[in-house]
C-alpha cells in the first residue's frame, strides 16, 4: 500500500517521512496554499530522496504544459491533479467527496489513481476534516484516501475501504508547512500495521 506524506517543504520532515517507511512524499506547487515551493526547493529535496520514494507533484488547475514542464524540472515521478489531467504523466486525479459523488466520476482513462478528498468550499487539500470513507470502496479502481487522516484514525479508514494508498498533511504539522515528527512517524506505523 502507498503511504503517502505529503505537504513536505523542508529535509527534515522529508528525512523523517523516509525513515519511518513512508512511500510518497508530496509537494505542493499550488501558490496559495502555505505549503506550497517552488521548483528549486522541489529539486533539491526530491534529489536527496531514495529511488524508492514516489516524488508527487501536487498540482491544482494549472495547465498540463506546466505540469509536464515542473514535473521534469522537479524530478517528480507522479502528477496529483485538481483540473484537466495532463497526457503522458502518471497521474492520480484528485475527486472531493461532495454529497453527490458516484463512482461513476471516476472515468479518466488518463489516471493511474484516484485520490478521494475531503470537500471544502475554500481549500483544495488539508482541511484535517475526514469523510465517510465507507463511500471511498470501490471496486475496480486504485483509491488513495486523504482528508482528516492522523496516527489515530488512519488504520480505521484502511480496514473500512481497503484503499490503495492514504496521504495526509494537515493533522501532522506541528504548523503550516512544518510535520511534528512524532506525529508522521505514528502515522506512518499505524497505516503499515493494517
Amino acid at each position: 500500500m502507498i503511504v503517502k506524506i505529503c505537504g513536505i517543504t523542508n529535509r527534515e520532515d522529508a528525512a523523517v517521512a523516509v525513515e519511518a517507511g513512508a512511500s510518497a512524499l508530496g509537494f505542493n506547487f499550488y501558490p496559495p496554499s502555505p505549503r506550497a515551493i517552488g521548483i528549486e526547493t522541489a529539486r533539491e529535496l526530491t534529489a536527496a530522496l531514495p529511488g524508492r520514494i514516489l516524488k508527487v507533484g501536487v498540482f491544482v488547475n494549472e495547465s498540463p504544459a506546466n505540469i509536464a514542464r515542473t514535473m521534469l524540472e522537479a524530478g517528480l515521478d507522479v502528477a496529483q491533479v485538481i483540473g484537466e489531467t495532463p497526457k503522458g504523466v502518471r497521474t492520480w486525479k484528485v475527486h472531493r467527496m461532495n454529497p453527490g459523488f458516484s463512482a461513476e466520476e471516476l472515468d479518466d482513462a488518463g489516471a493511474e489513481a484516484f485520490l478521494l478528498d475531503t470537500p471544502s468550499a475554500s481549500l483544495y487539500g488539508g482541511t484535517g476534516h475526514a469523510f465517510d470513507w465507507s463511500r471511498a470502496r470501490i471496486d475496480g479502481k486504485k483509491i488513495v484516501i486523504a482528508g482528516g487522516l492522523g496516527p489515530d484514525n488512519v488504520a480505521a479508514a484502511i480496514r473500512i475501504c481497503r484503499p490503495w494508498g492514504v496521504d495526509a498533511c494537515s493533522r501532522l504539522e506541528s504548523s503550516p508547512g512544518r510535520k511534528d515528527p512524532r506525529k508522521l512517524e505514528a502515522f506512518v506505523a499505524a497505516a503499515l500495521s493494517v
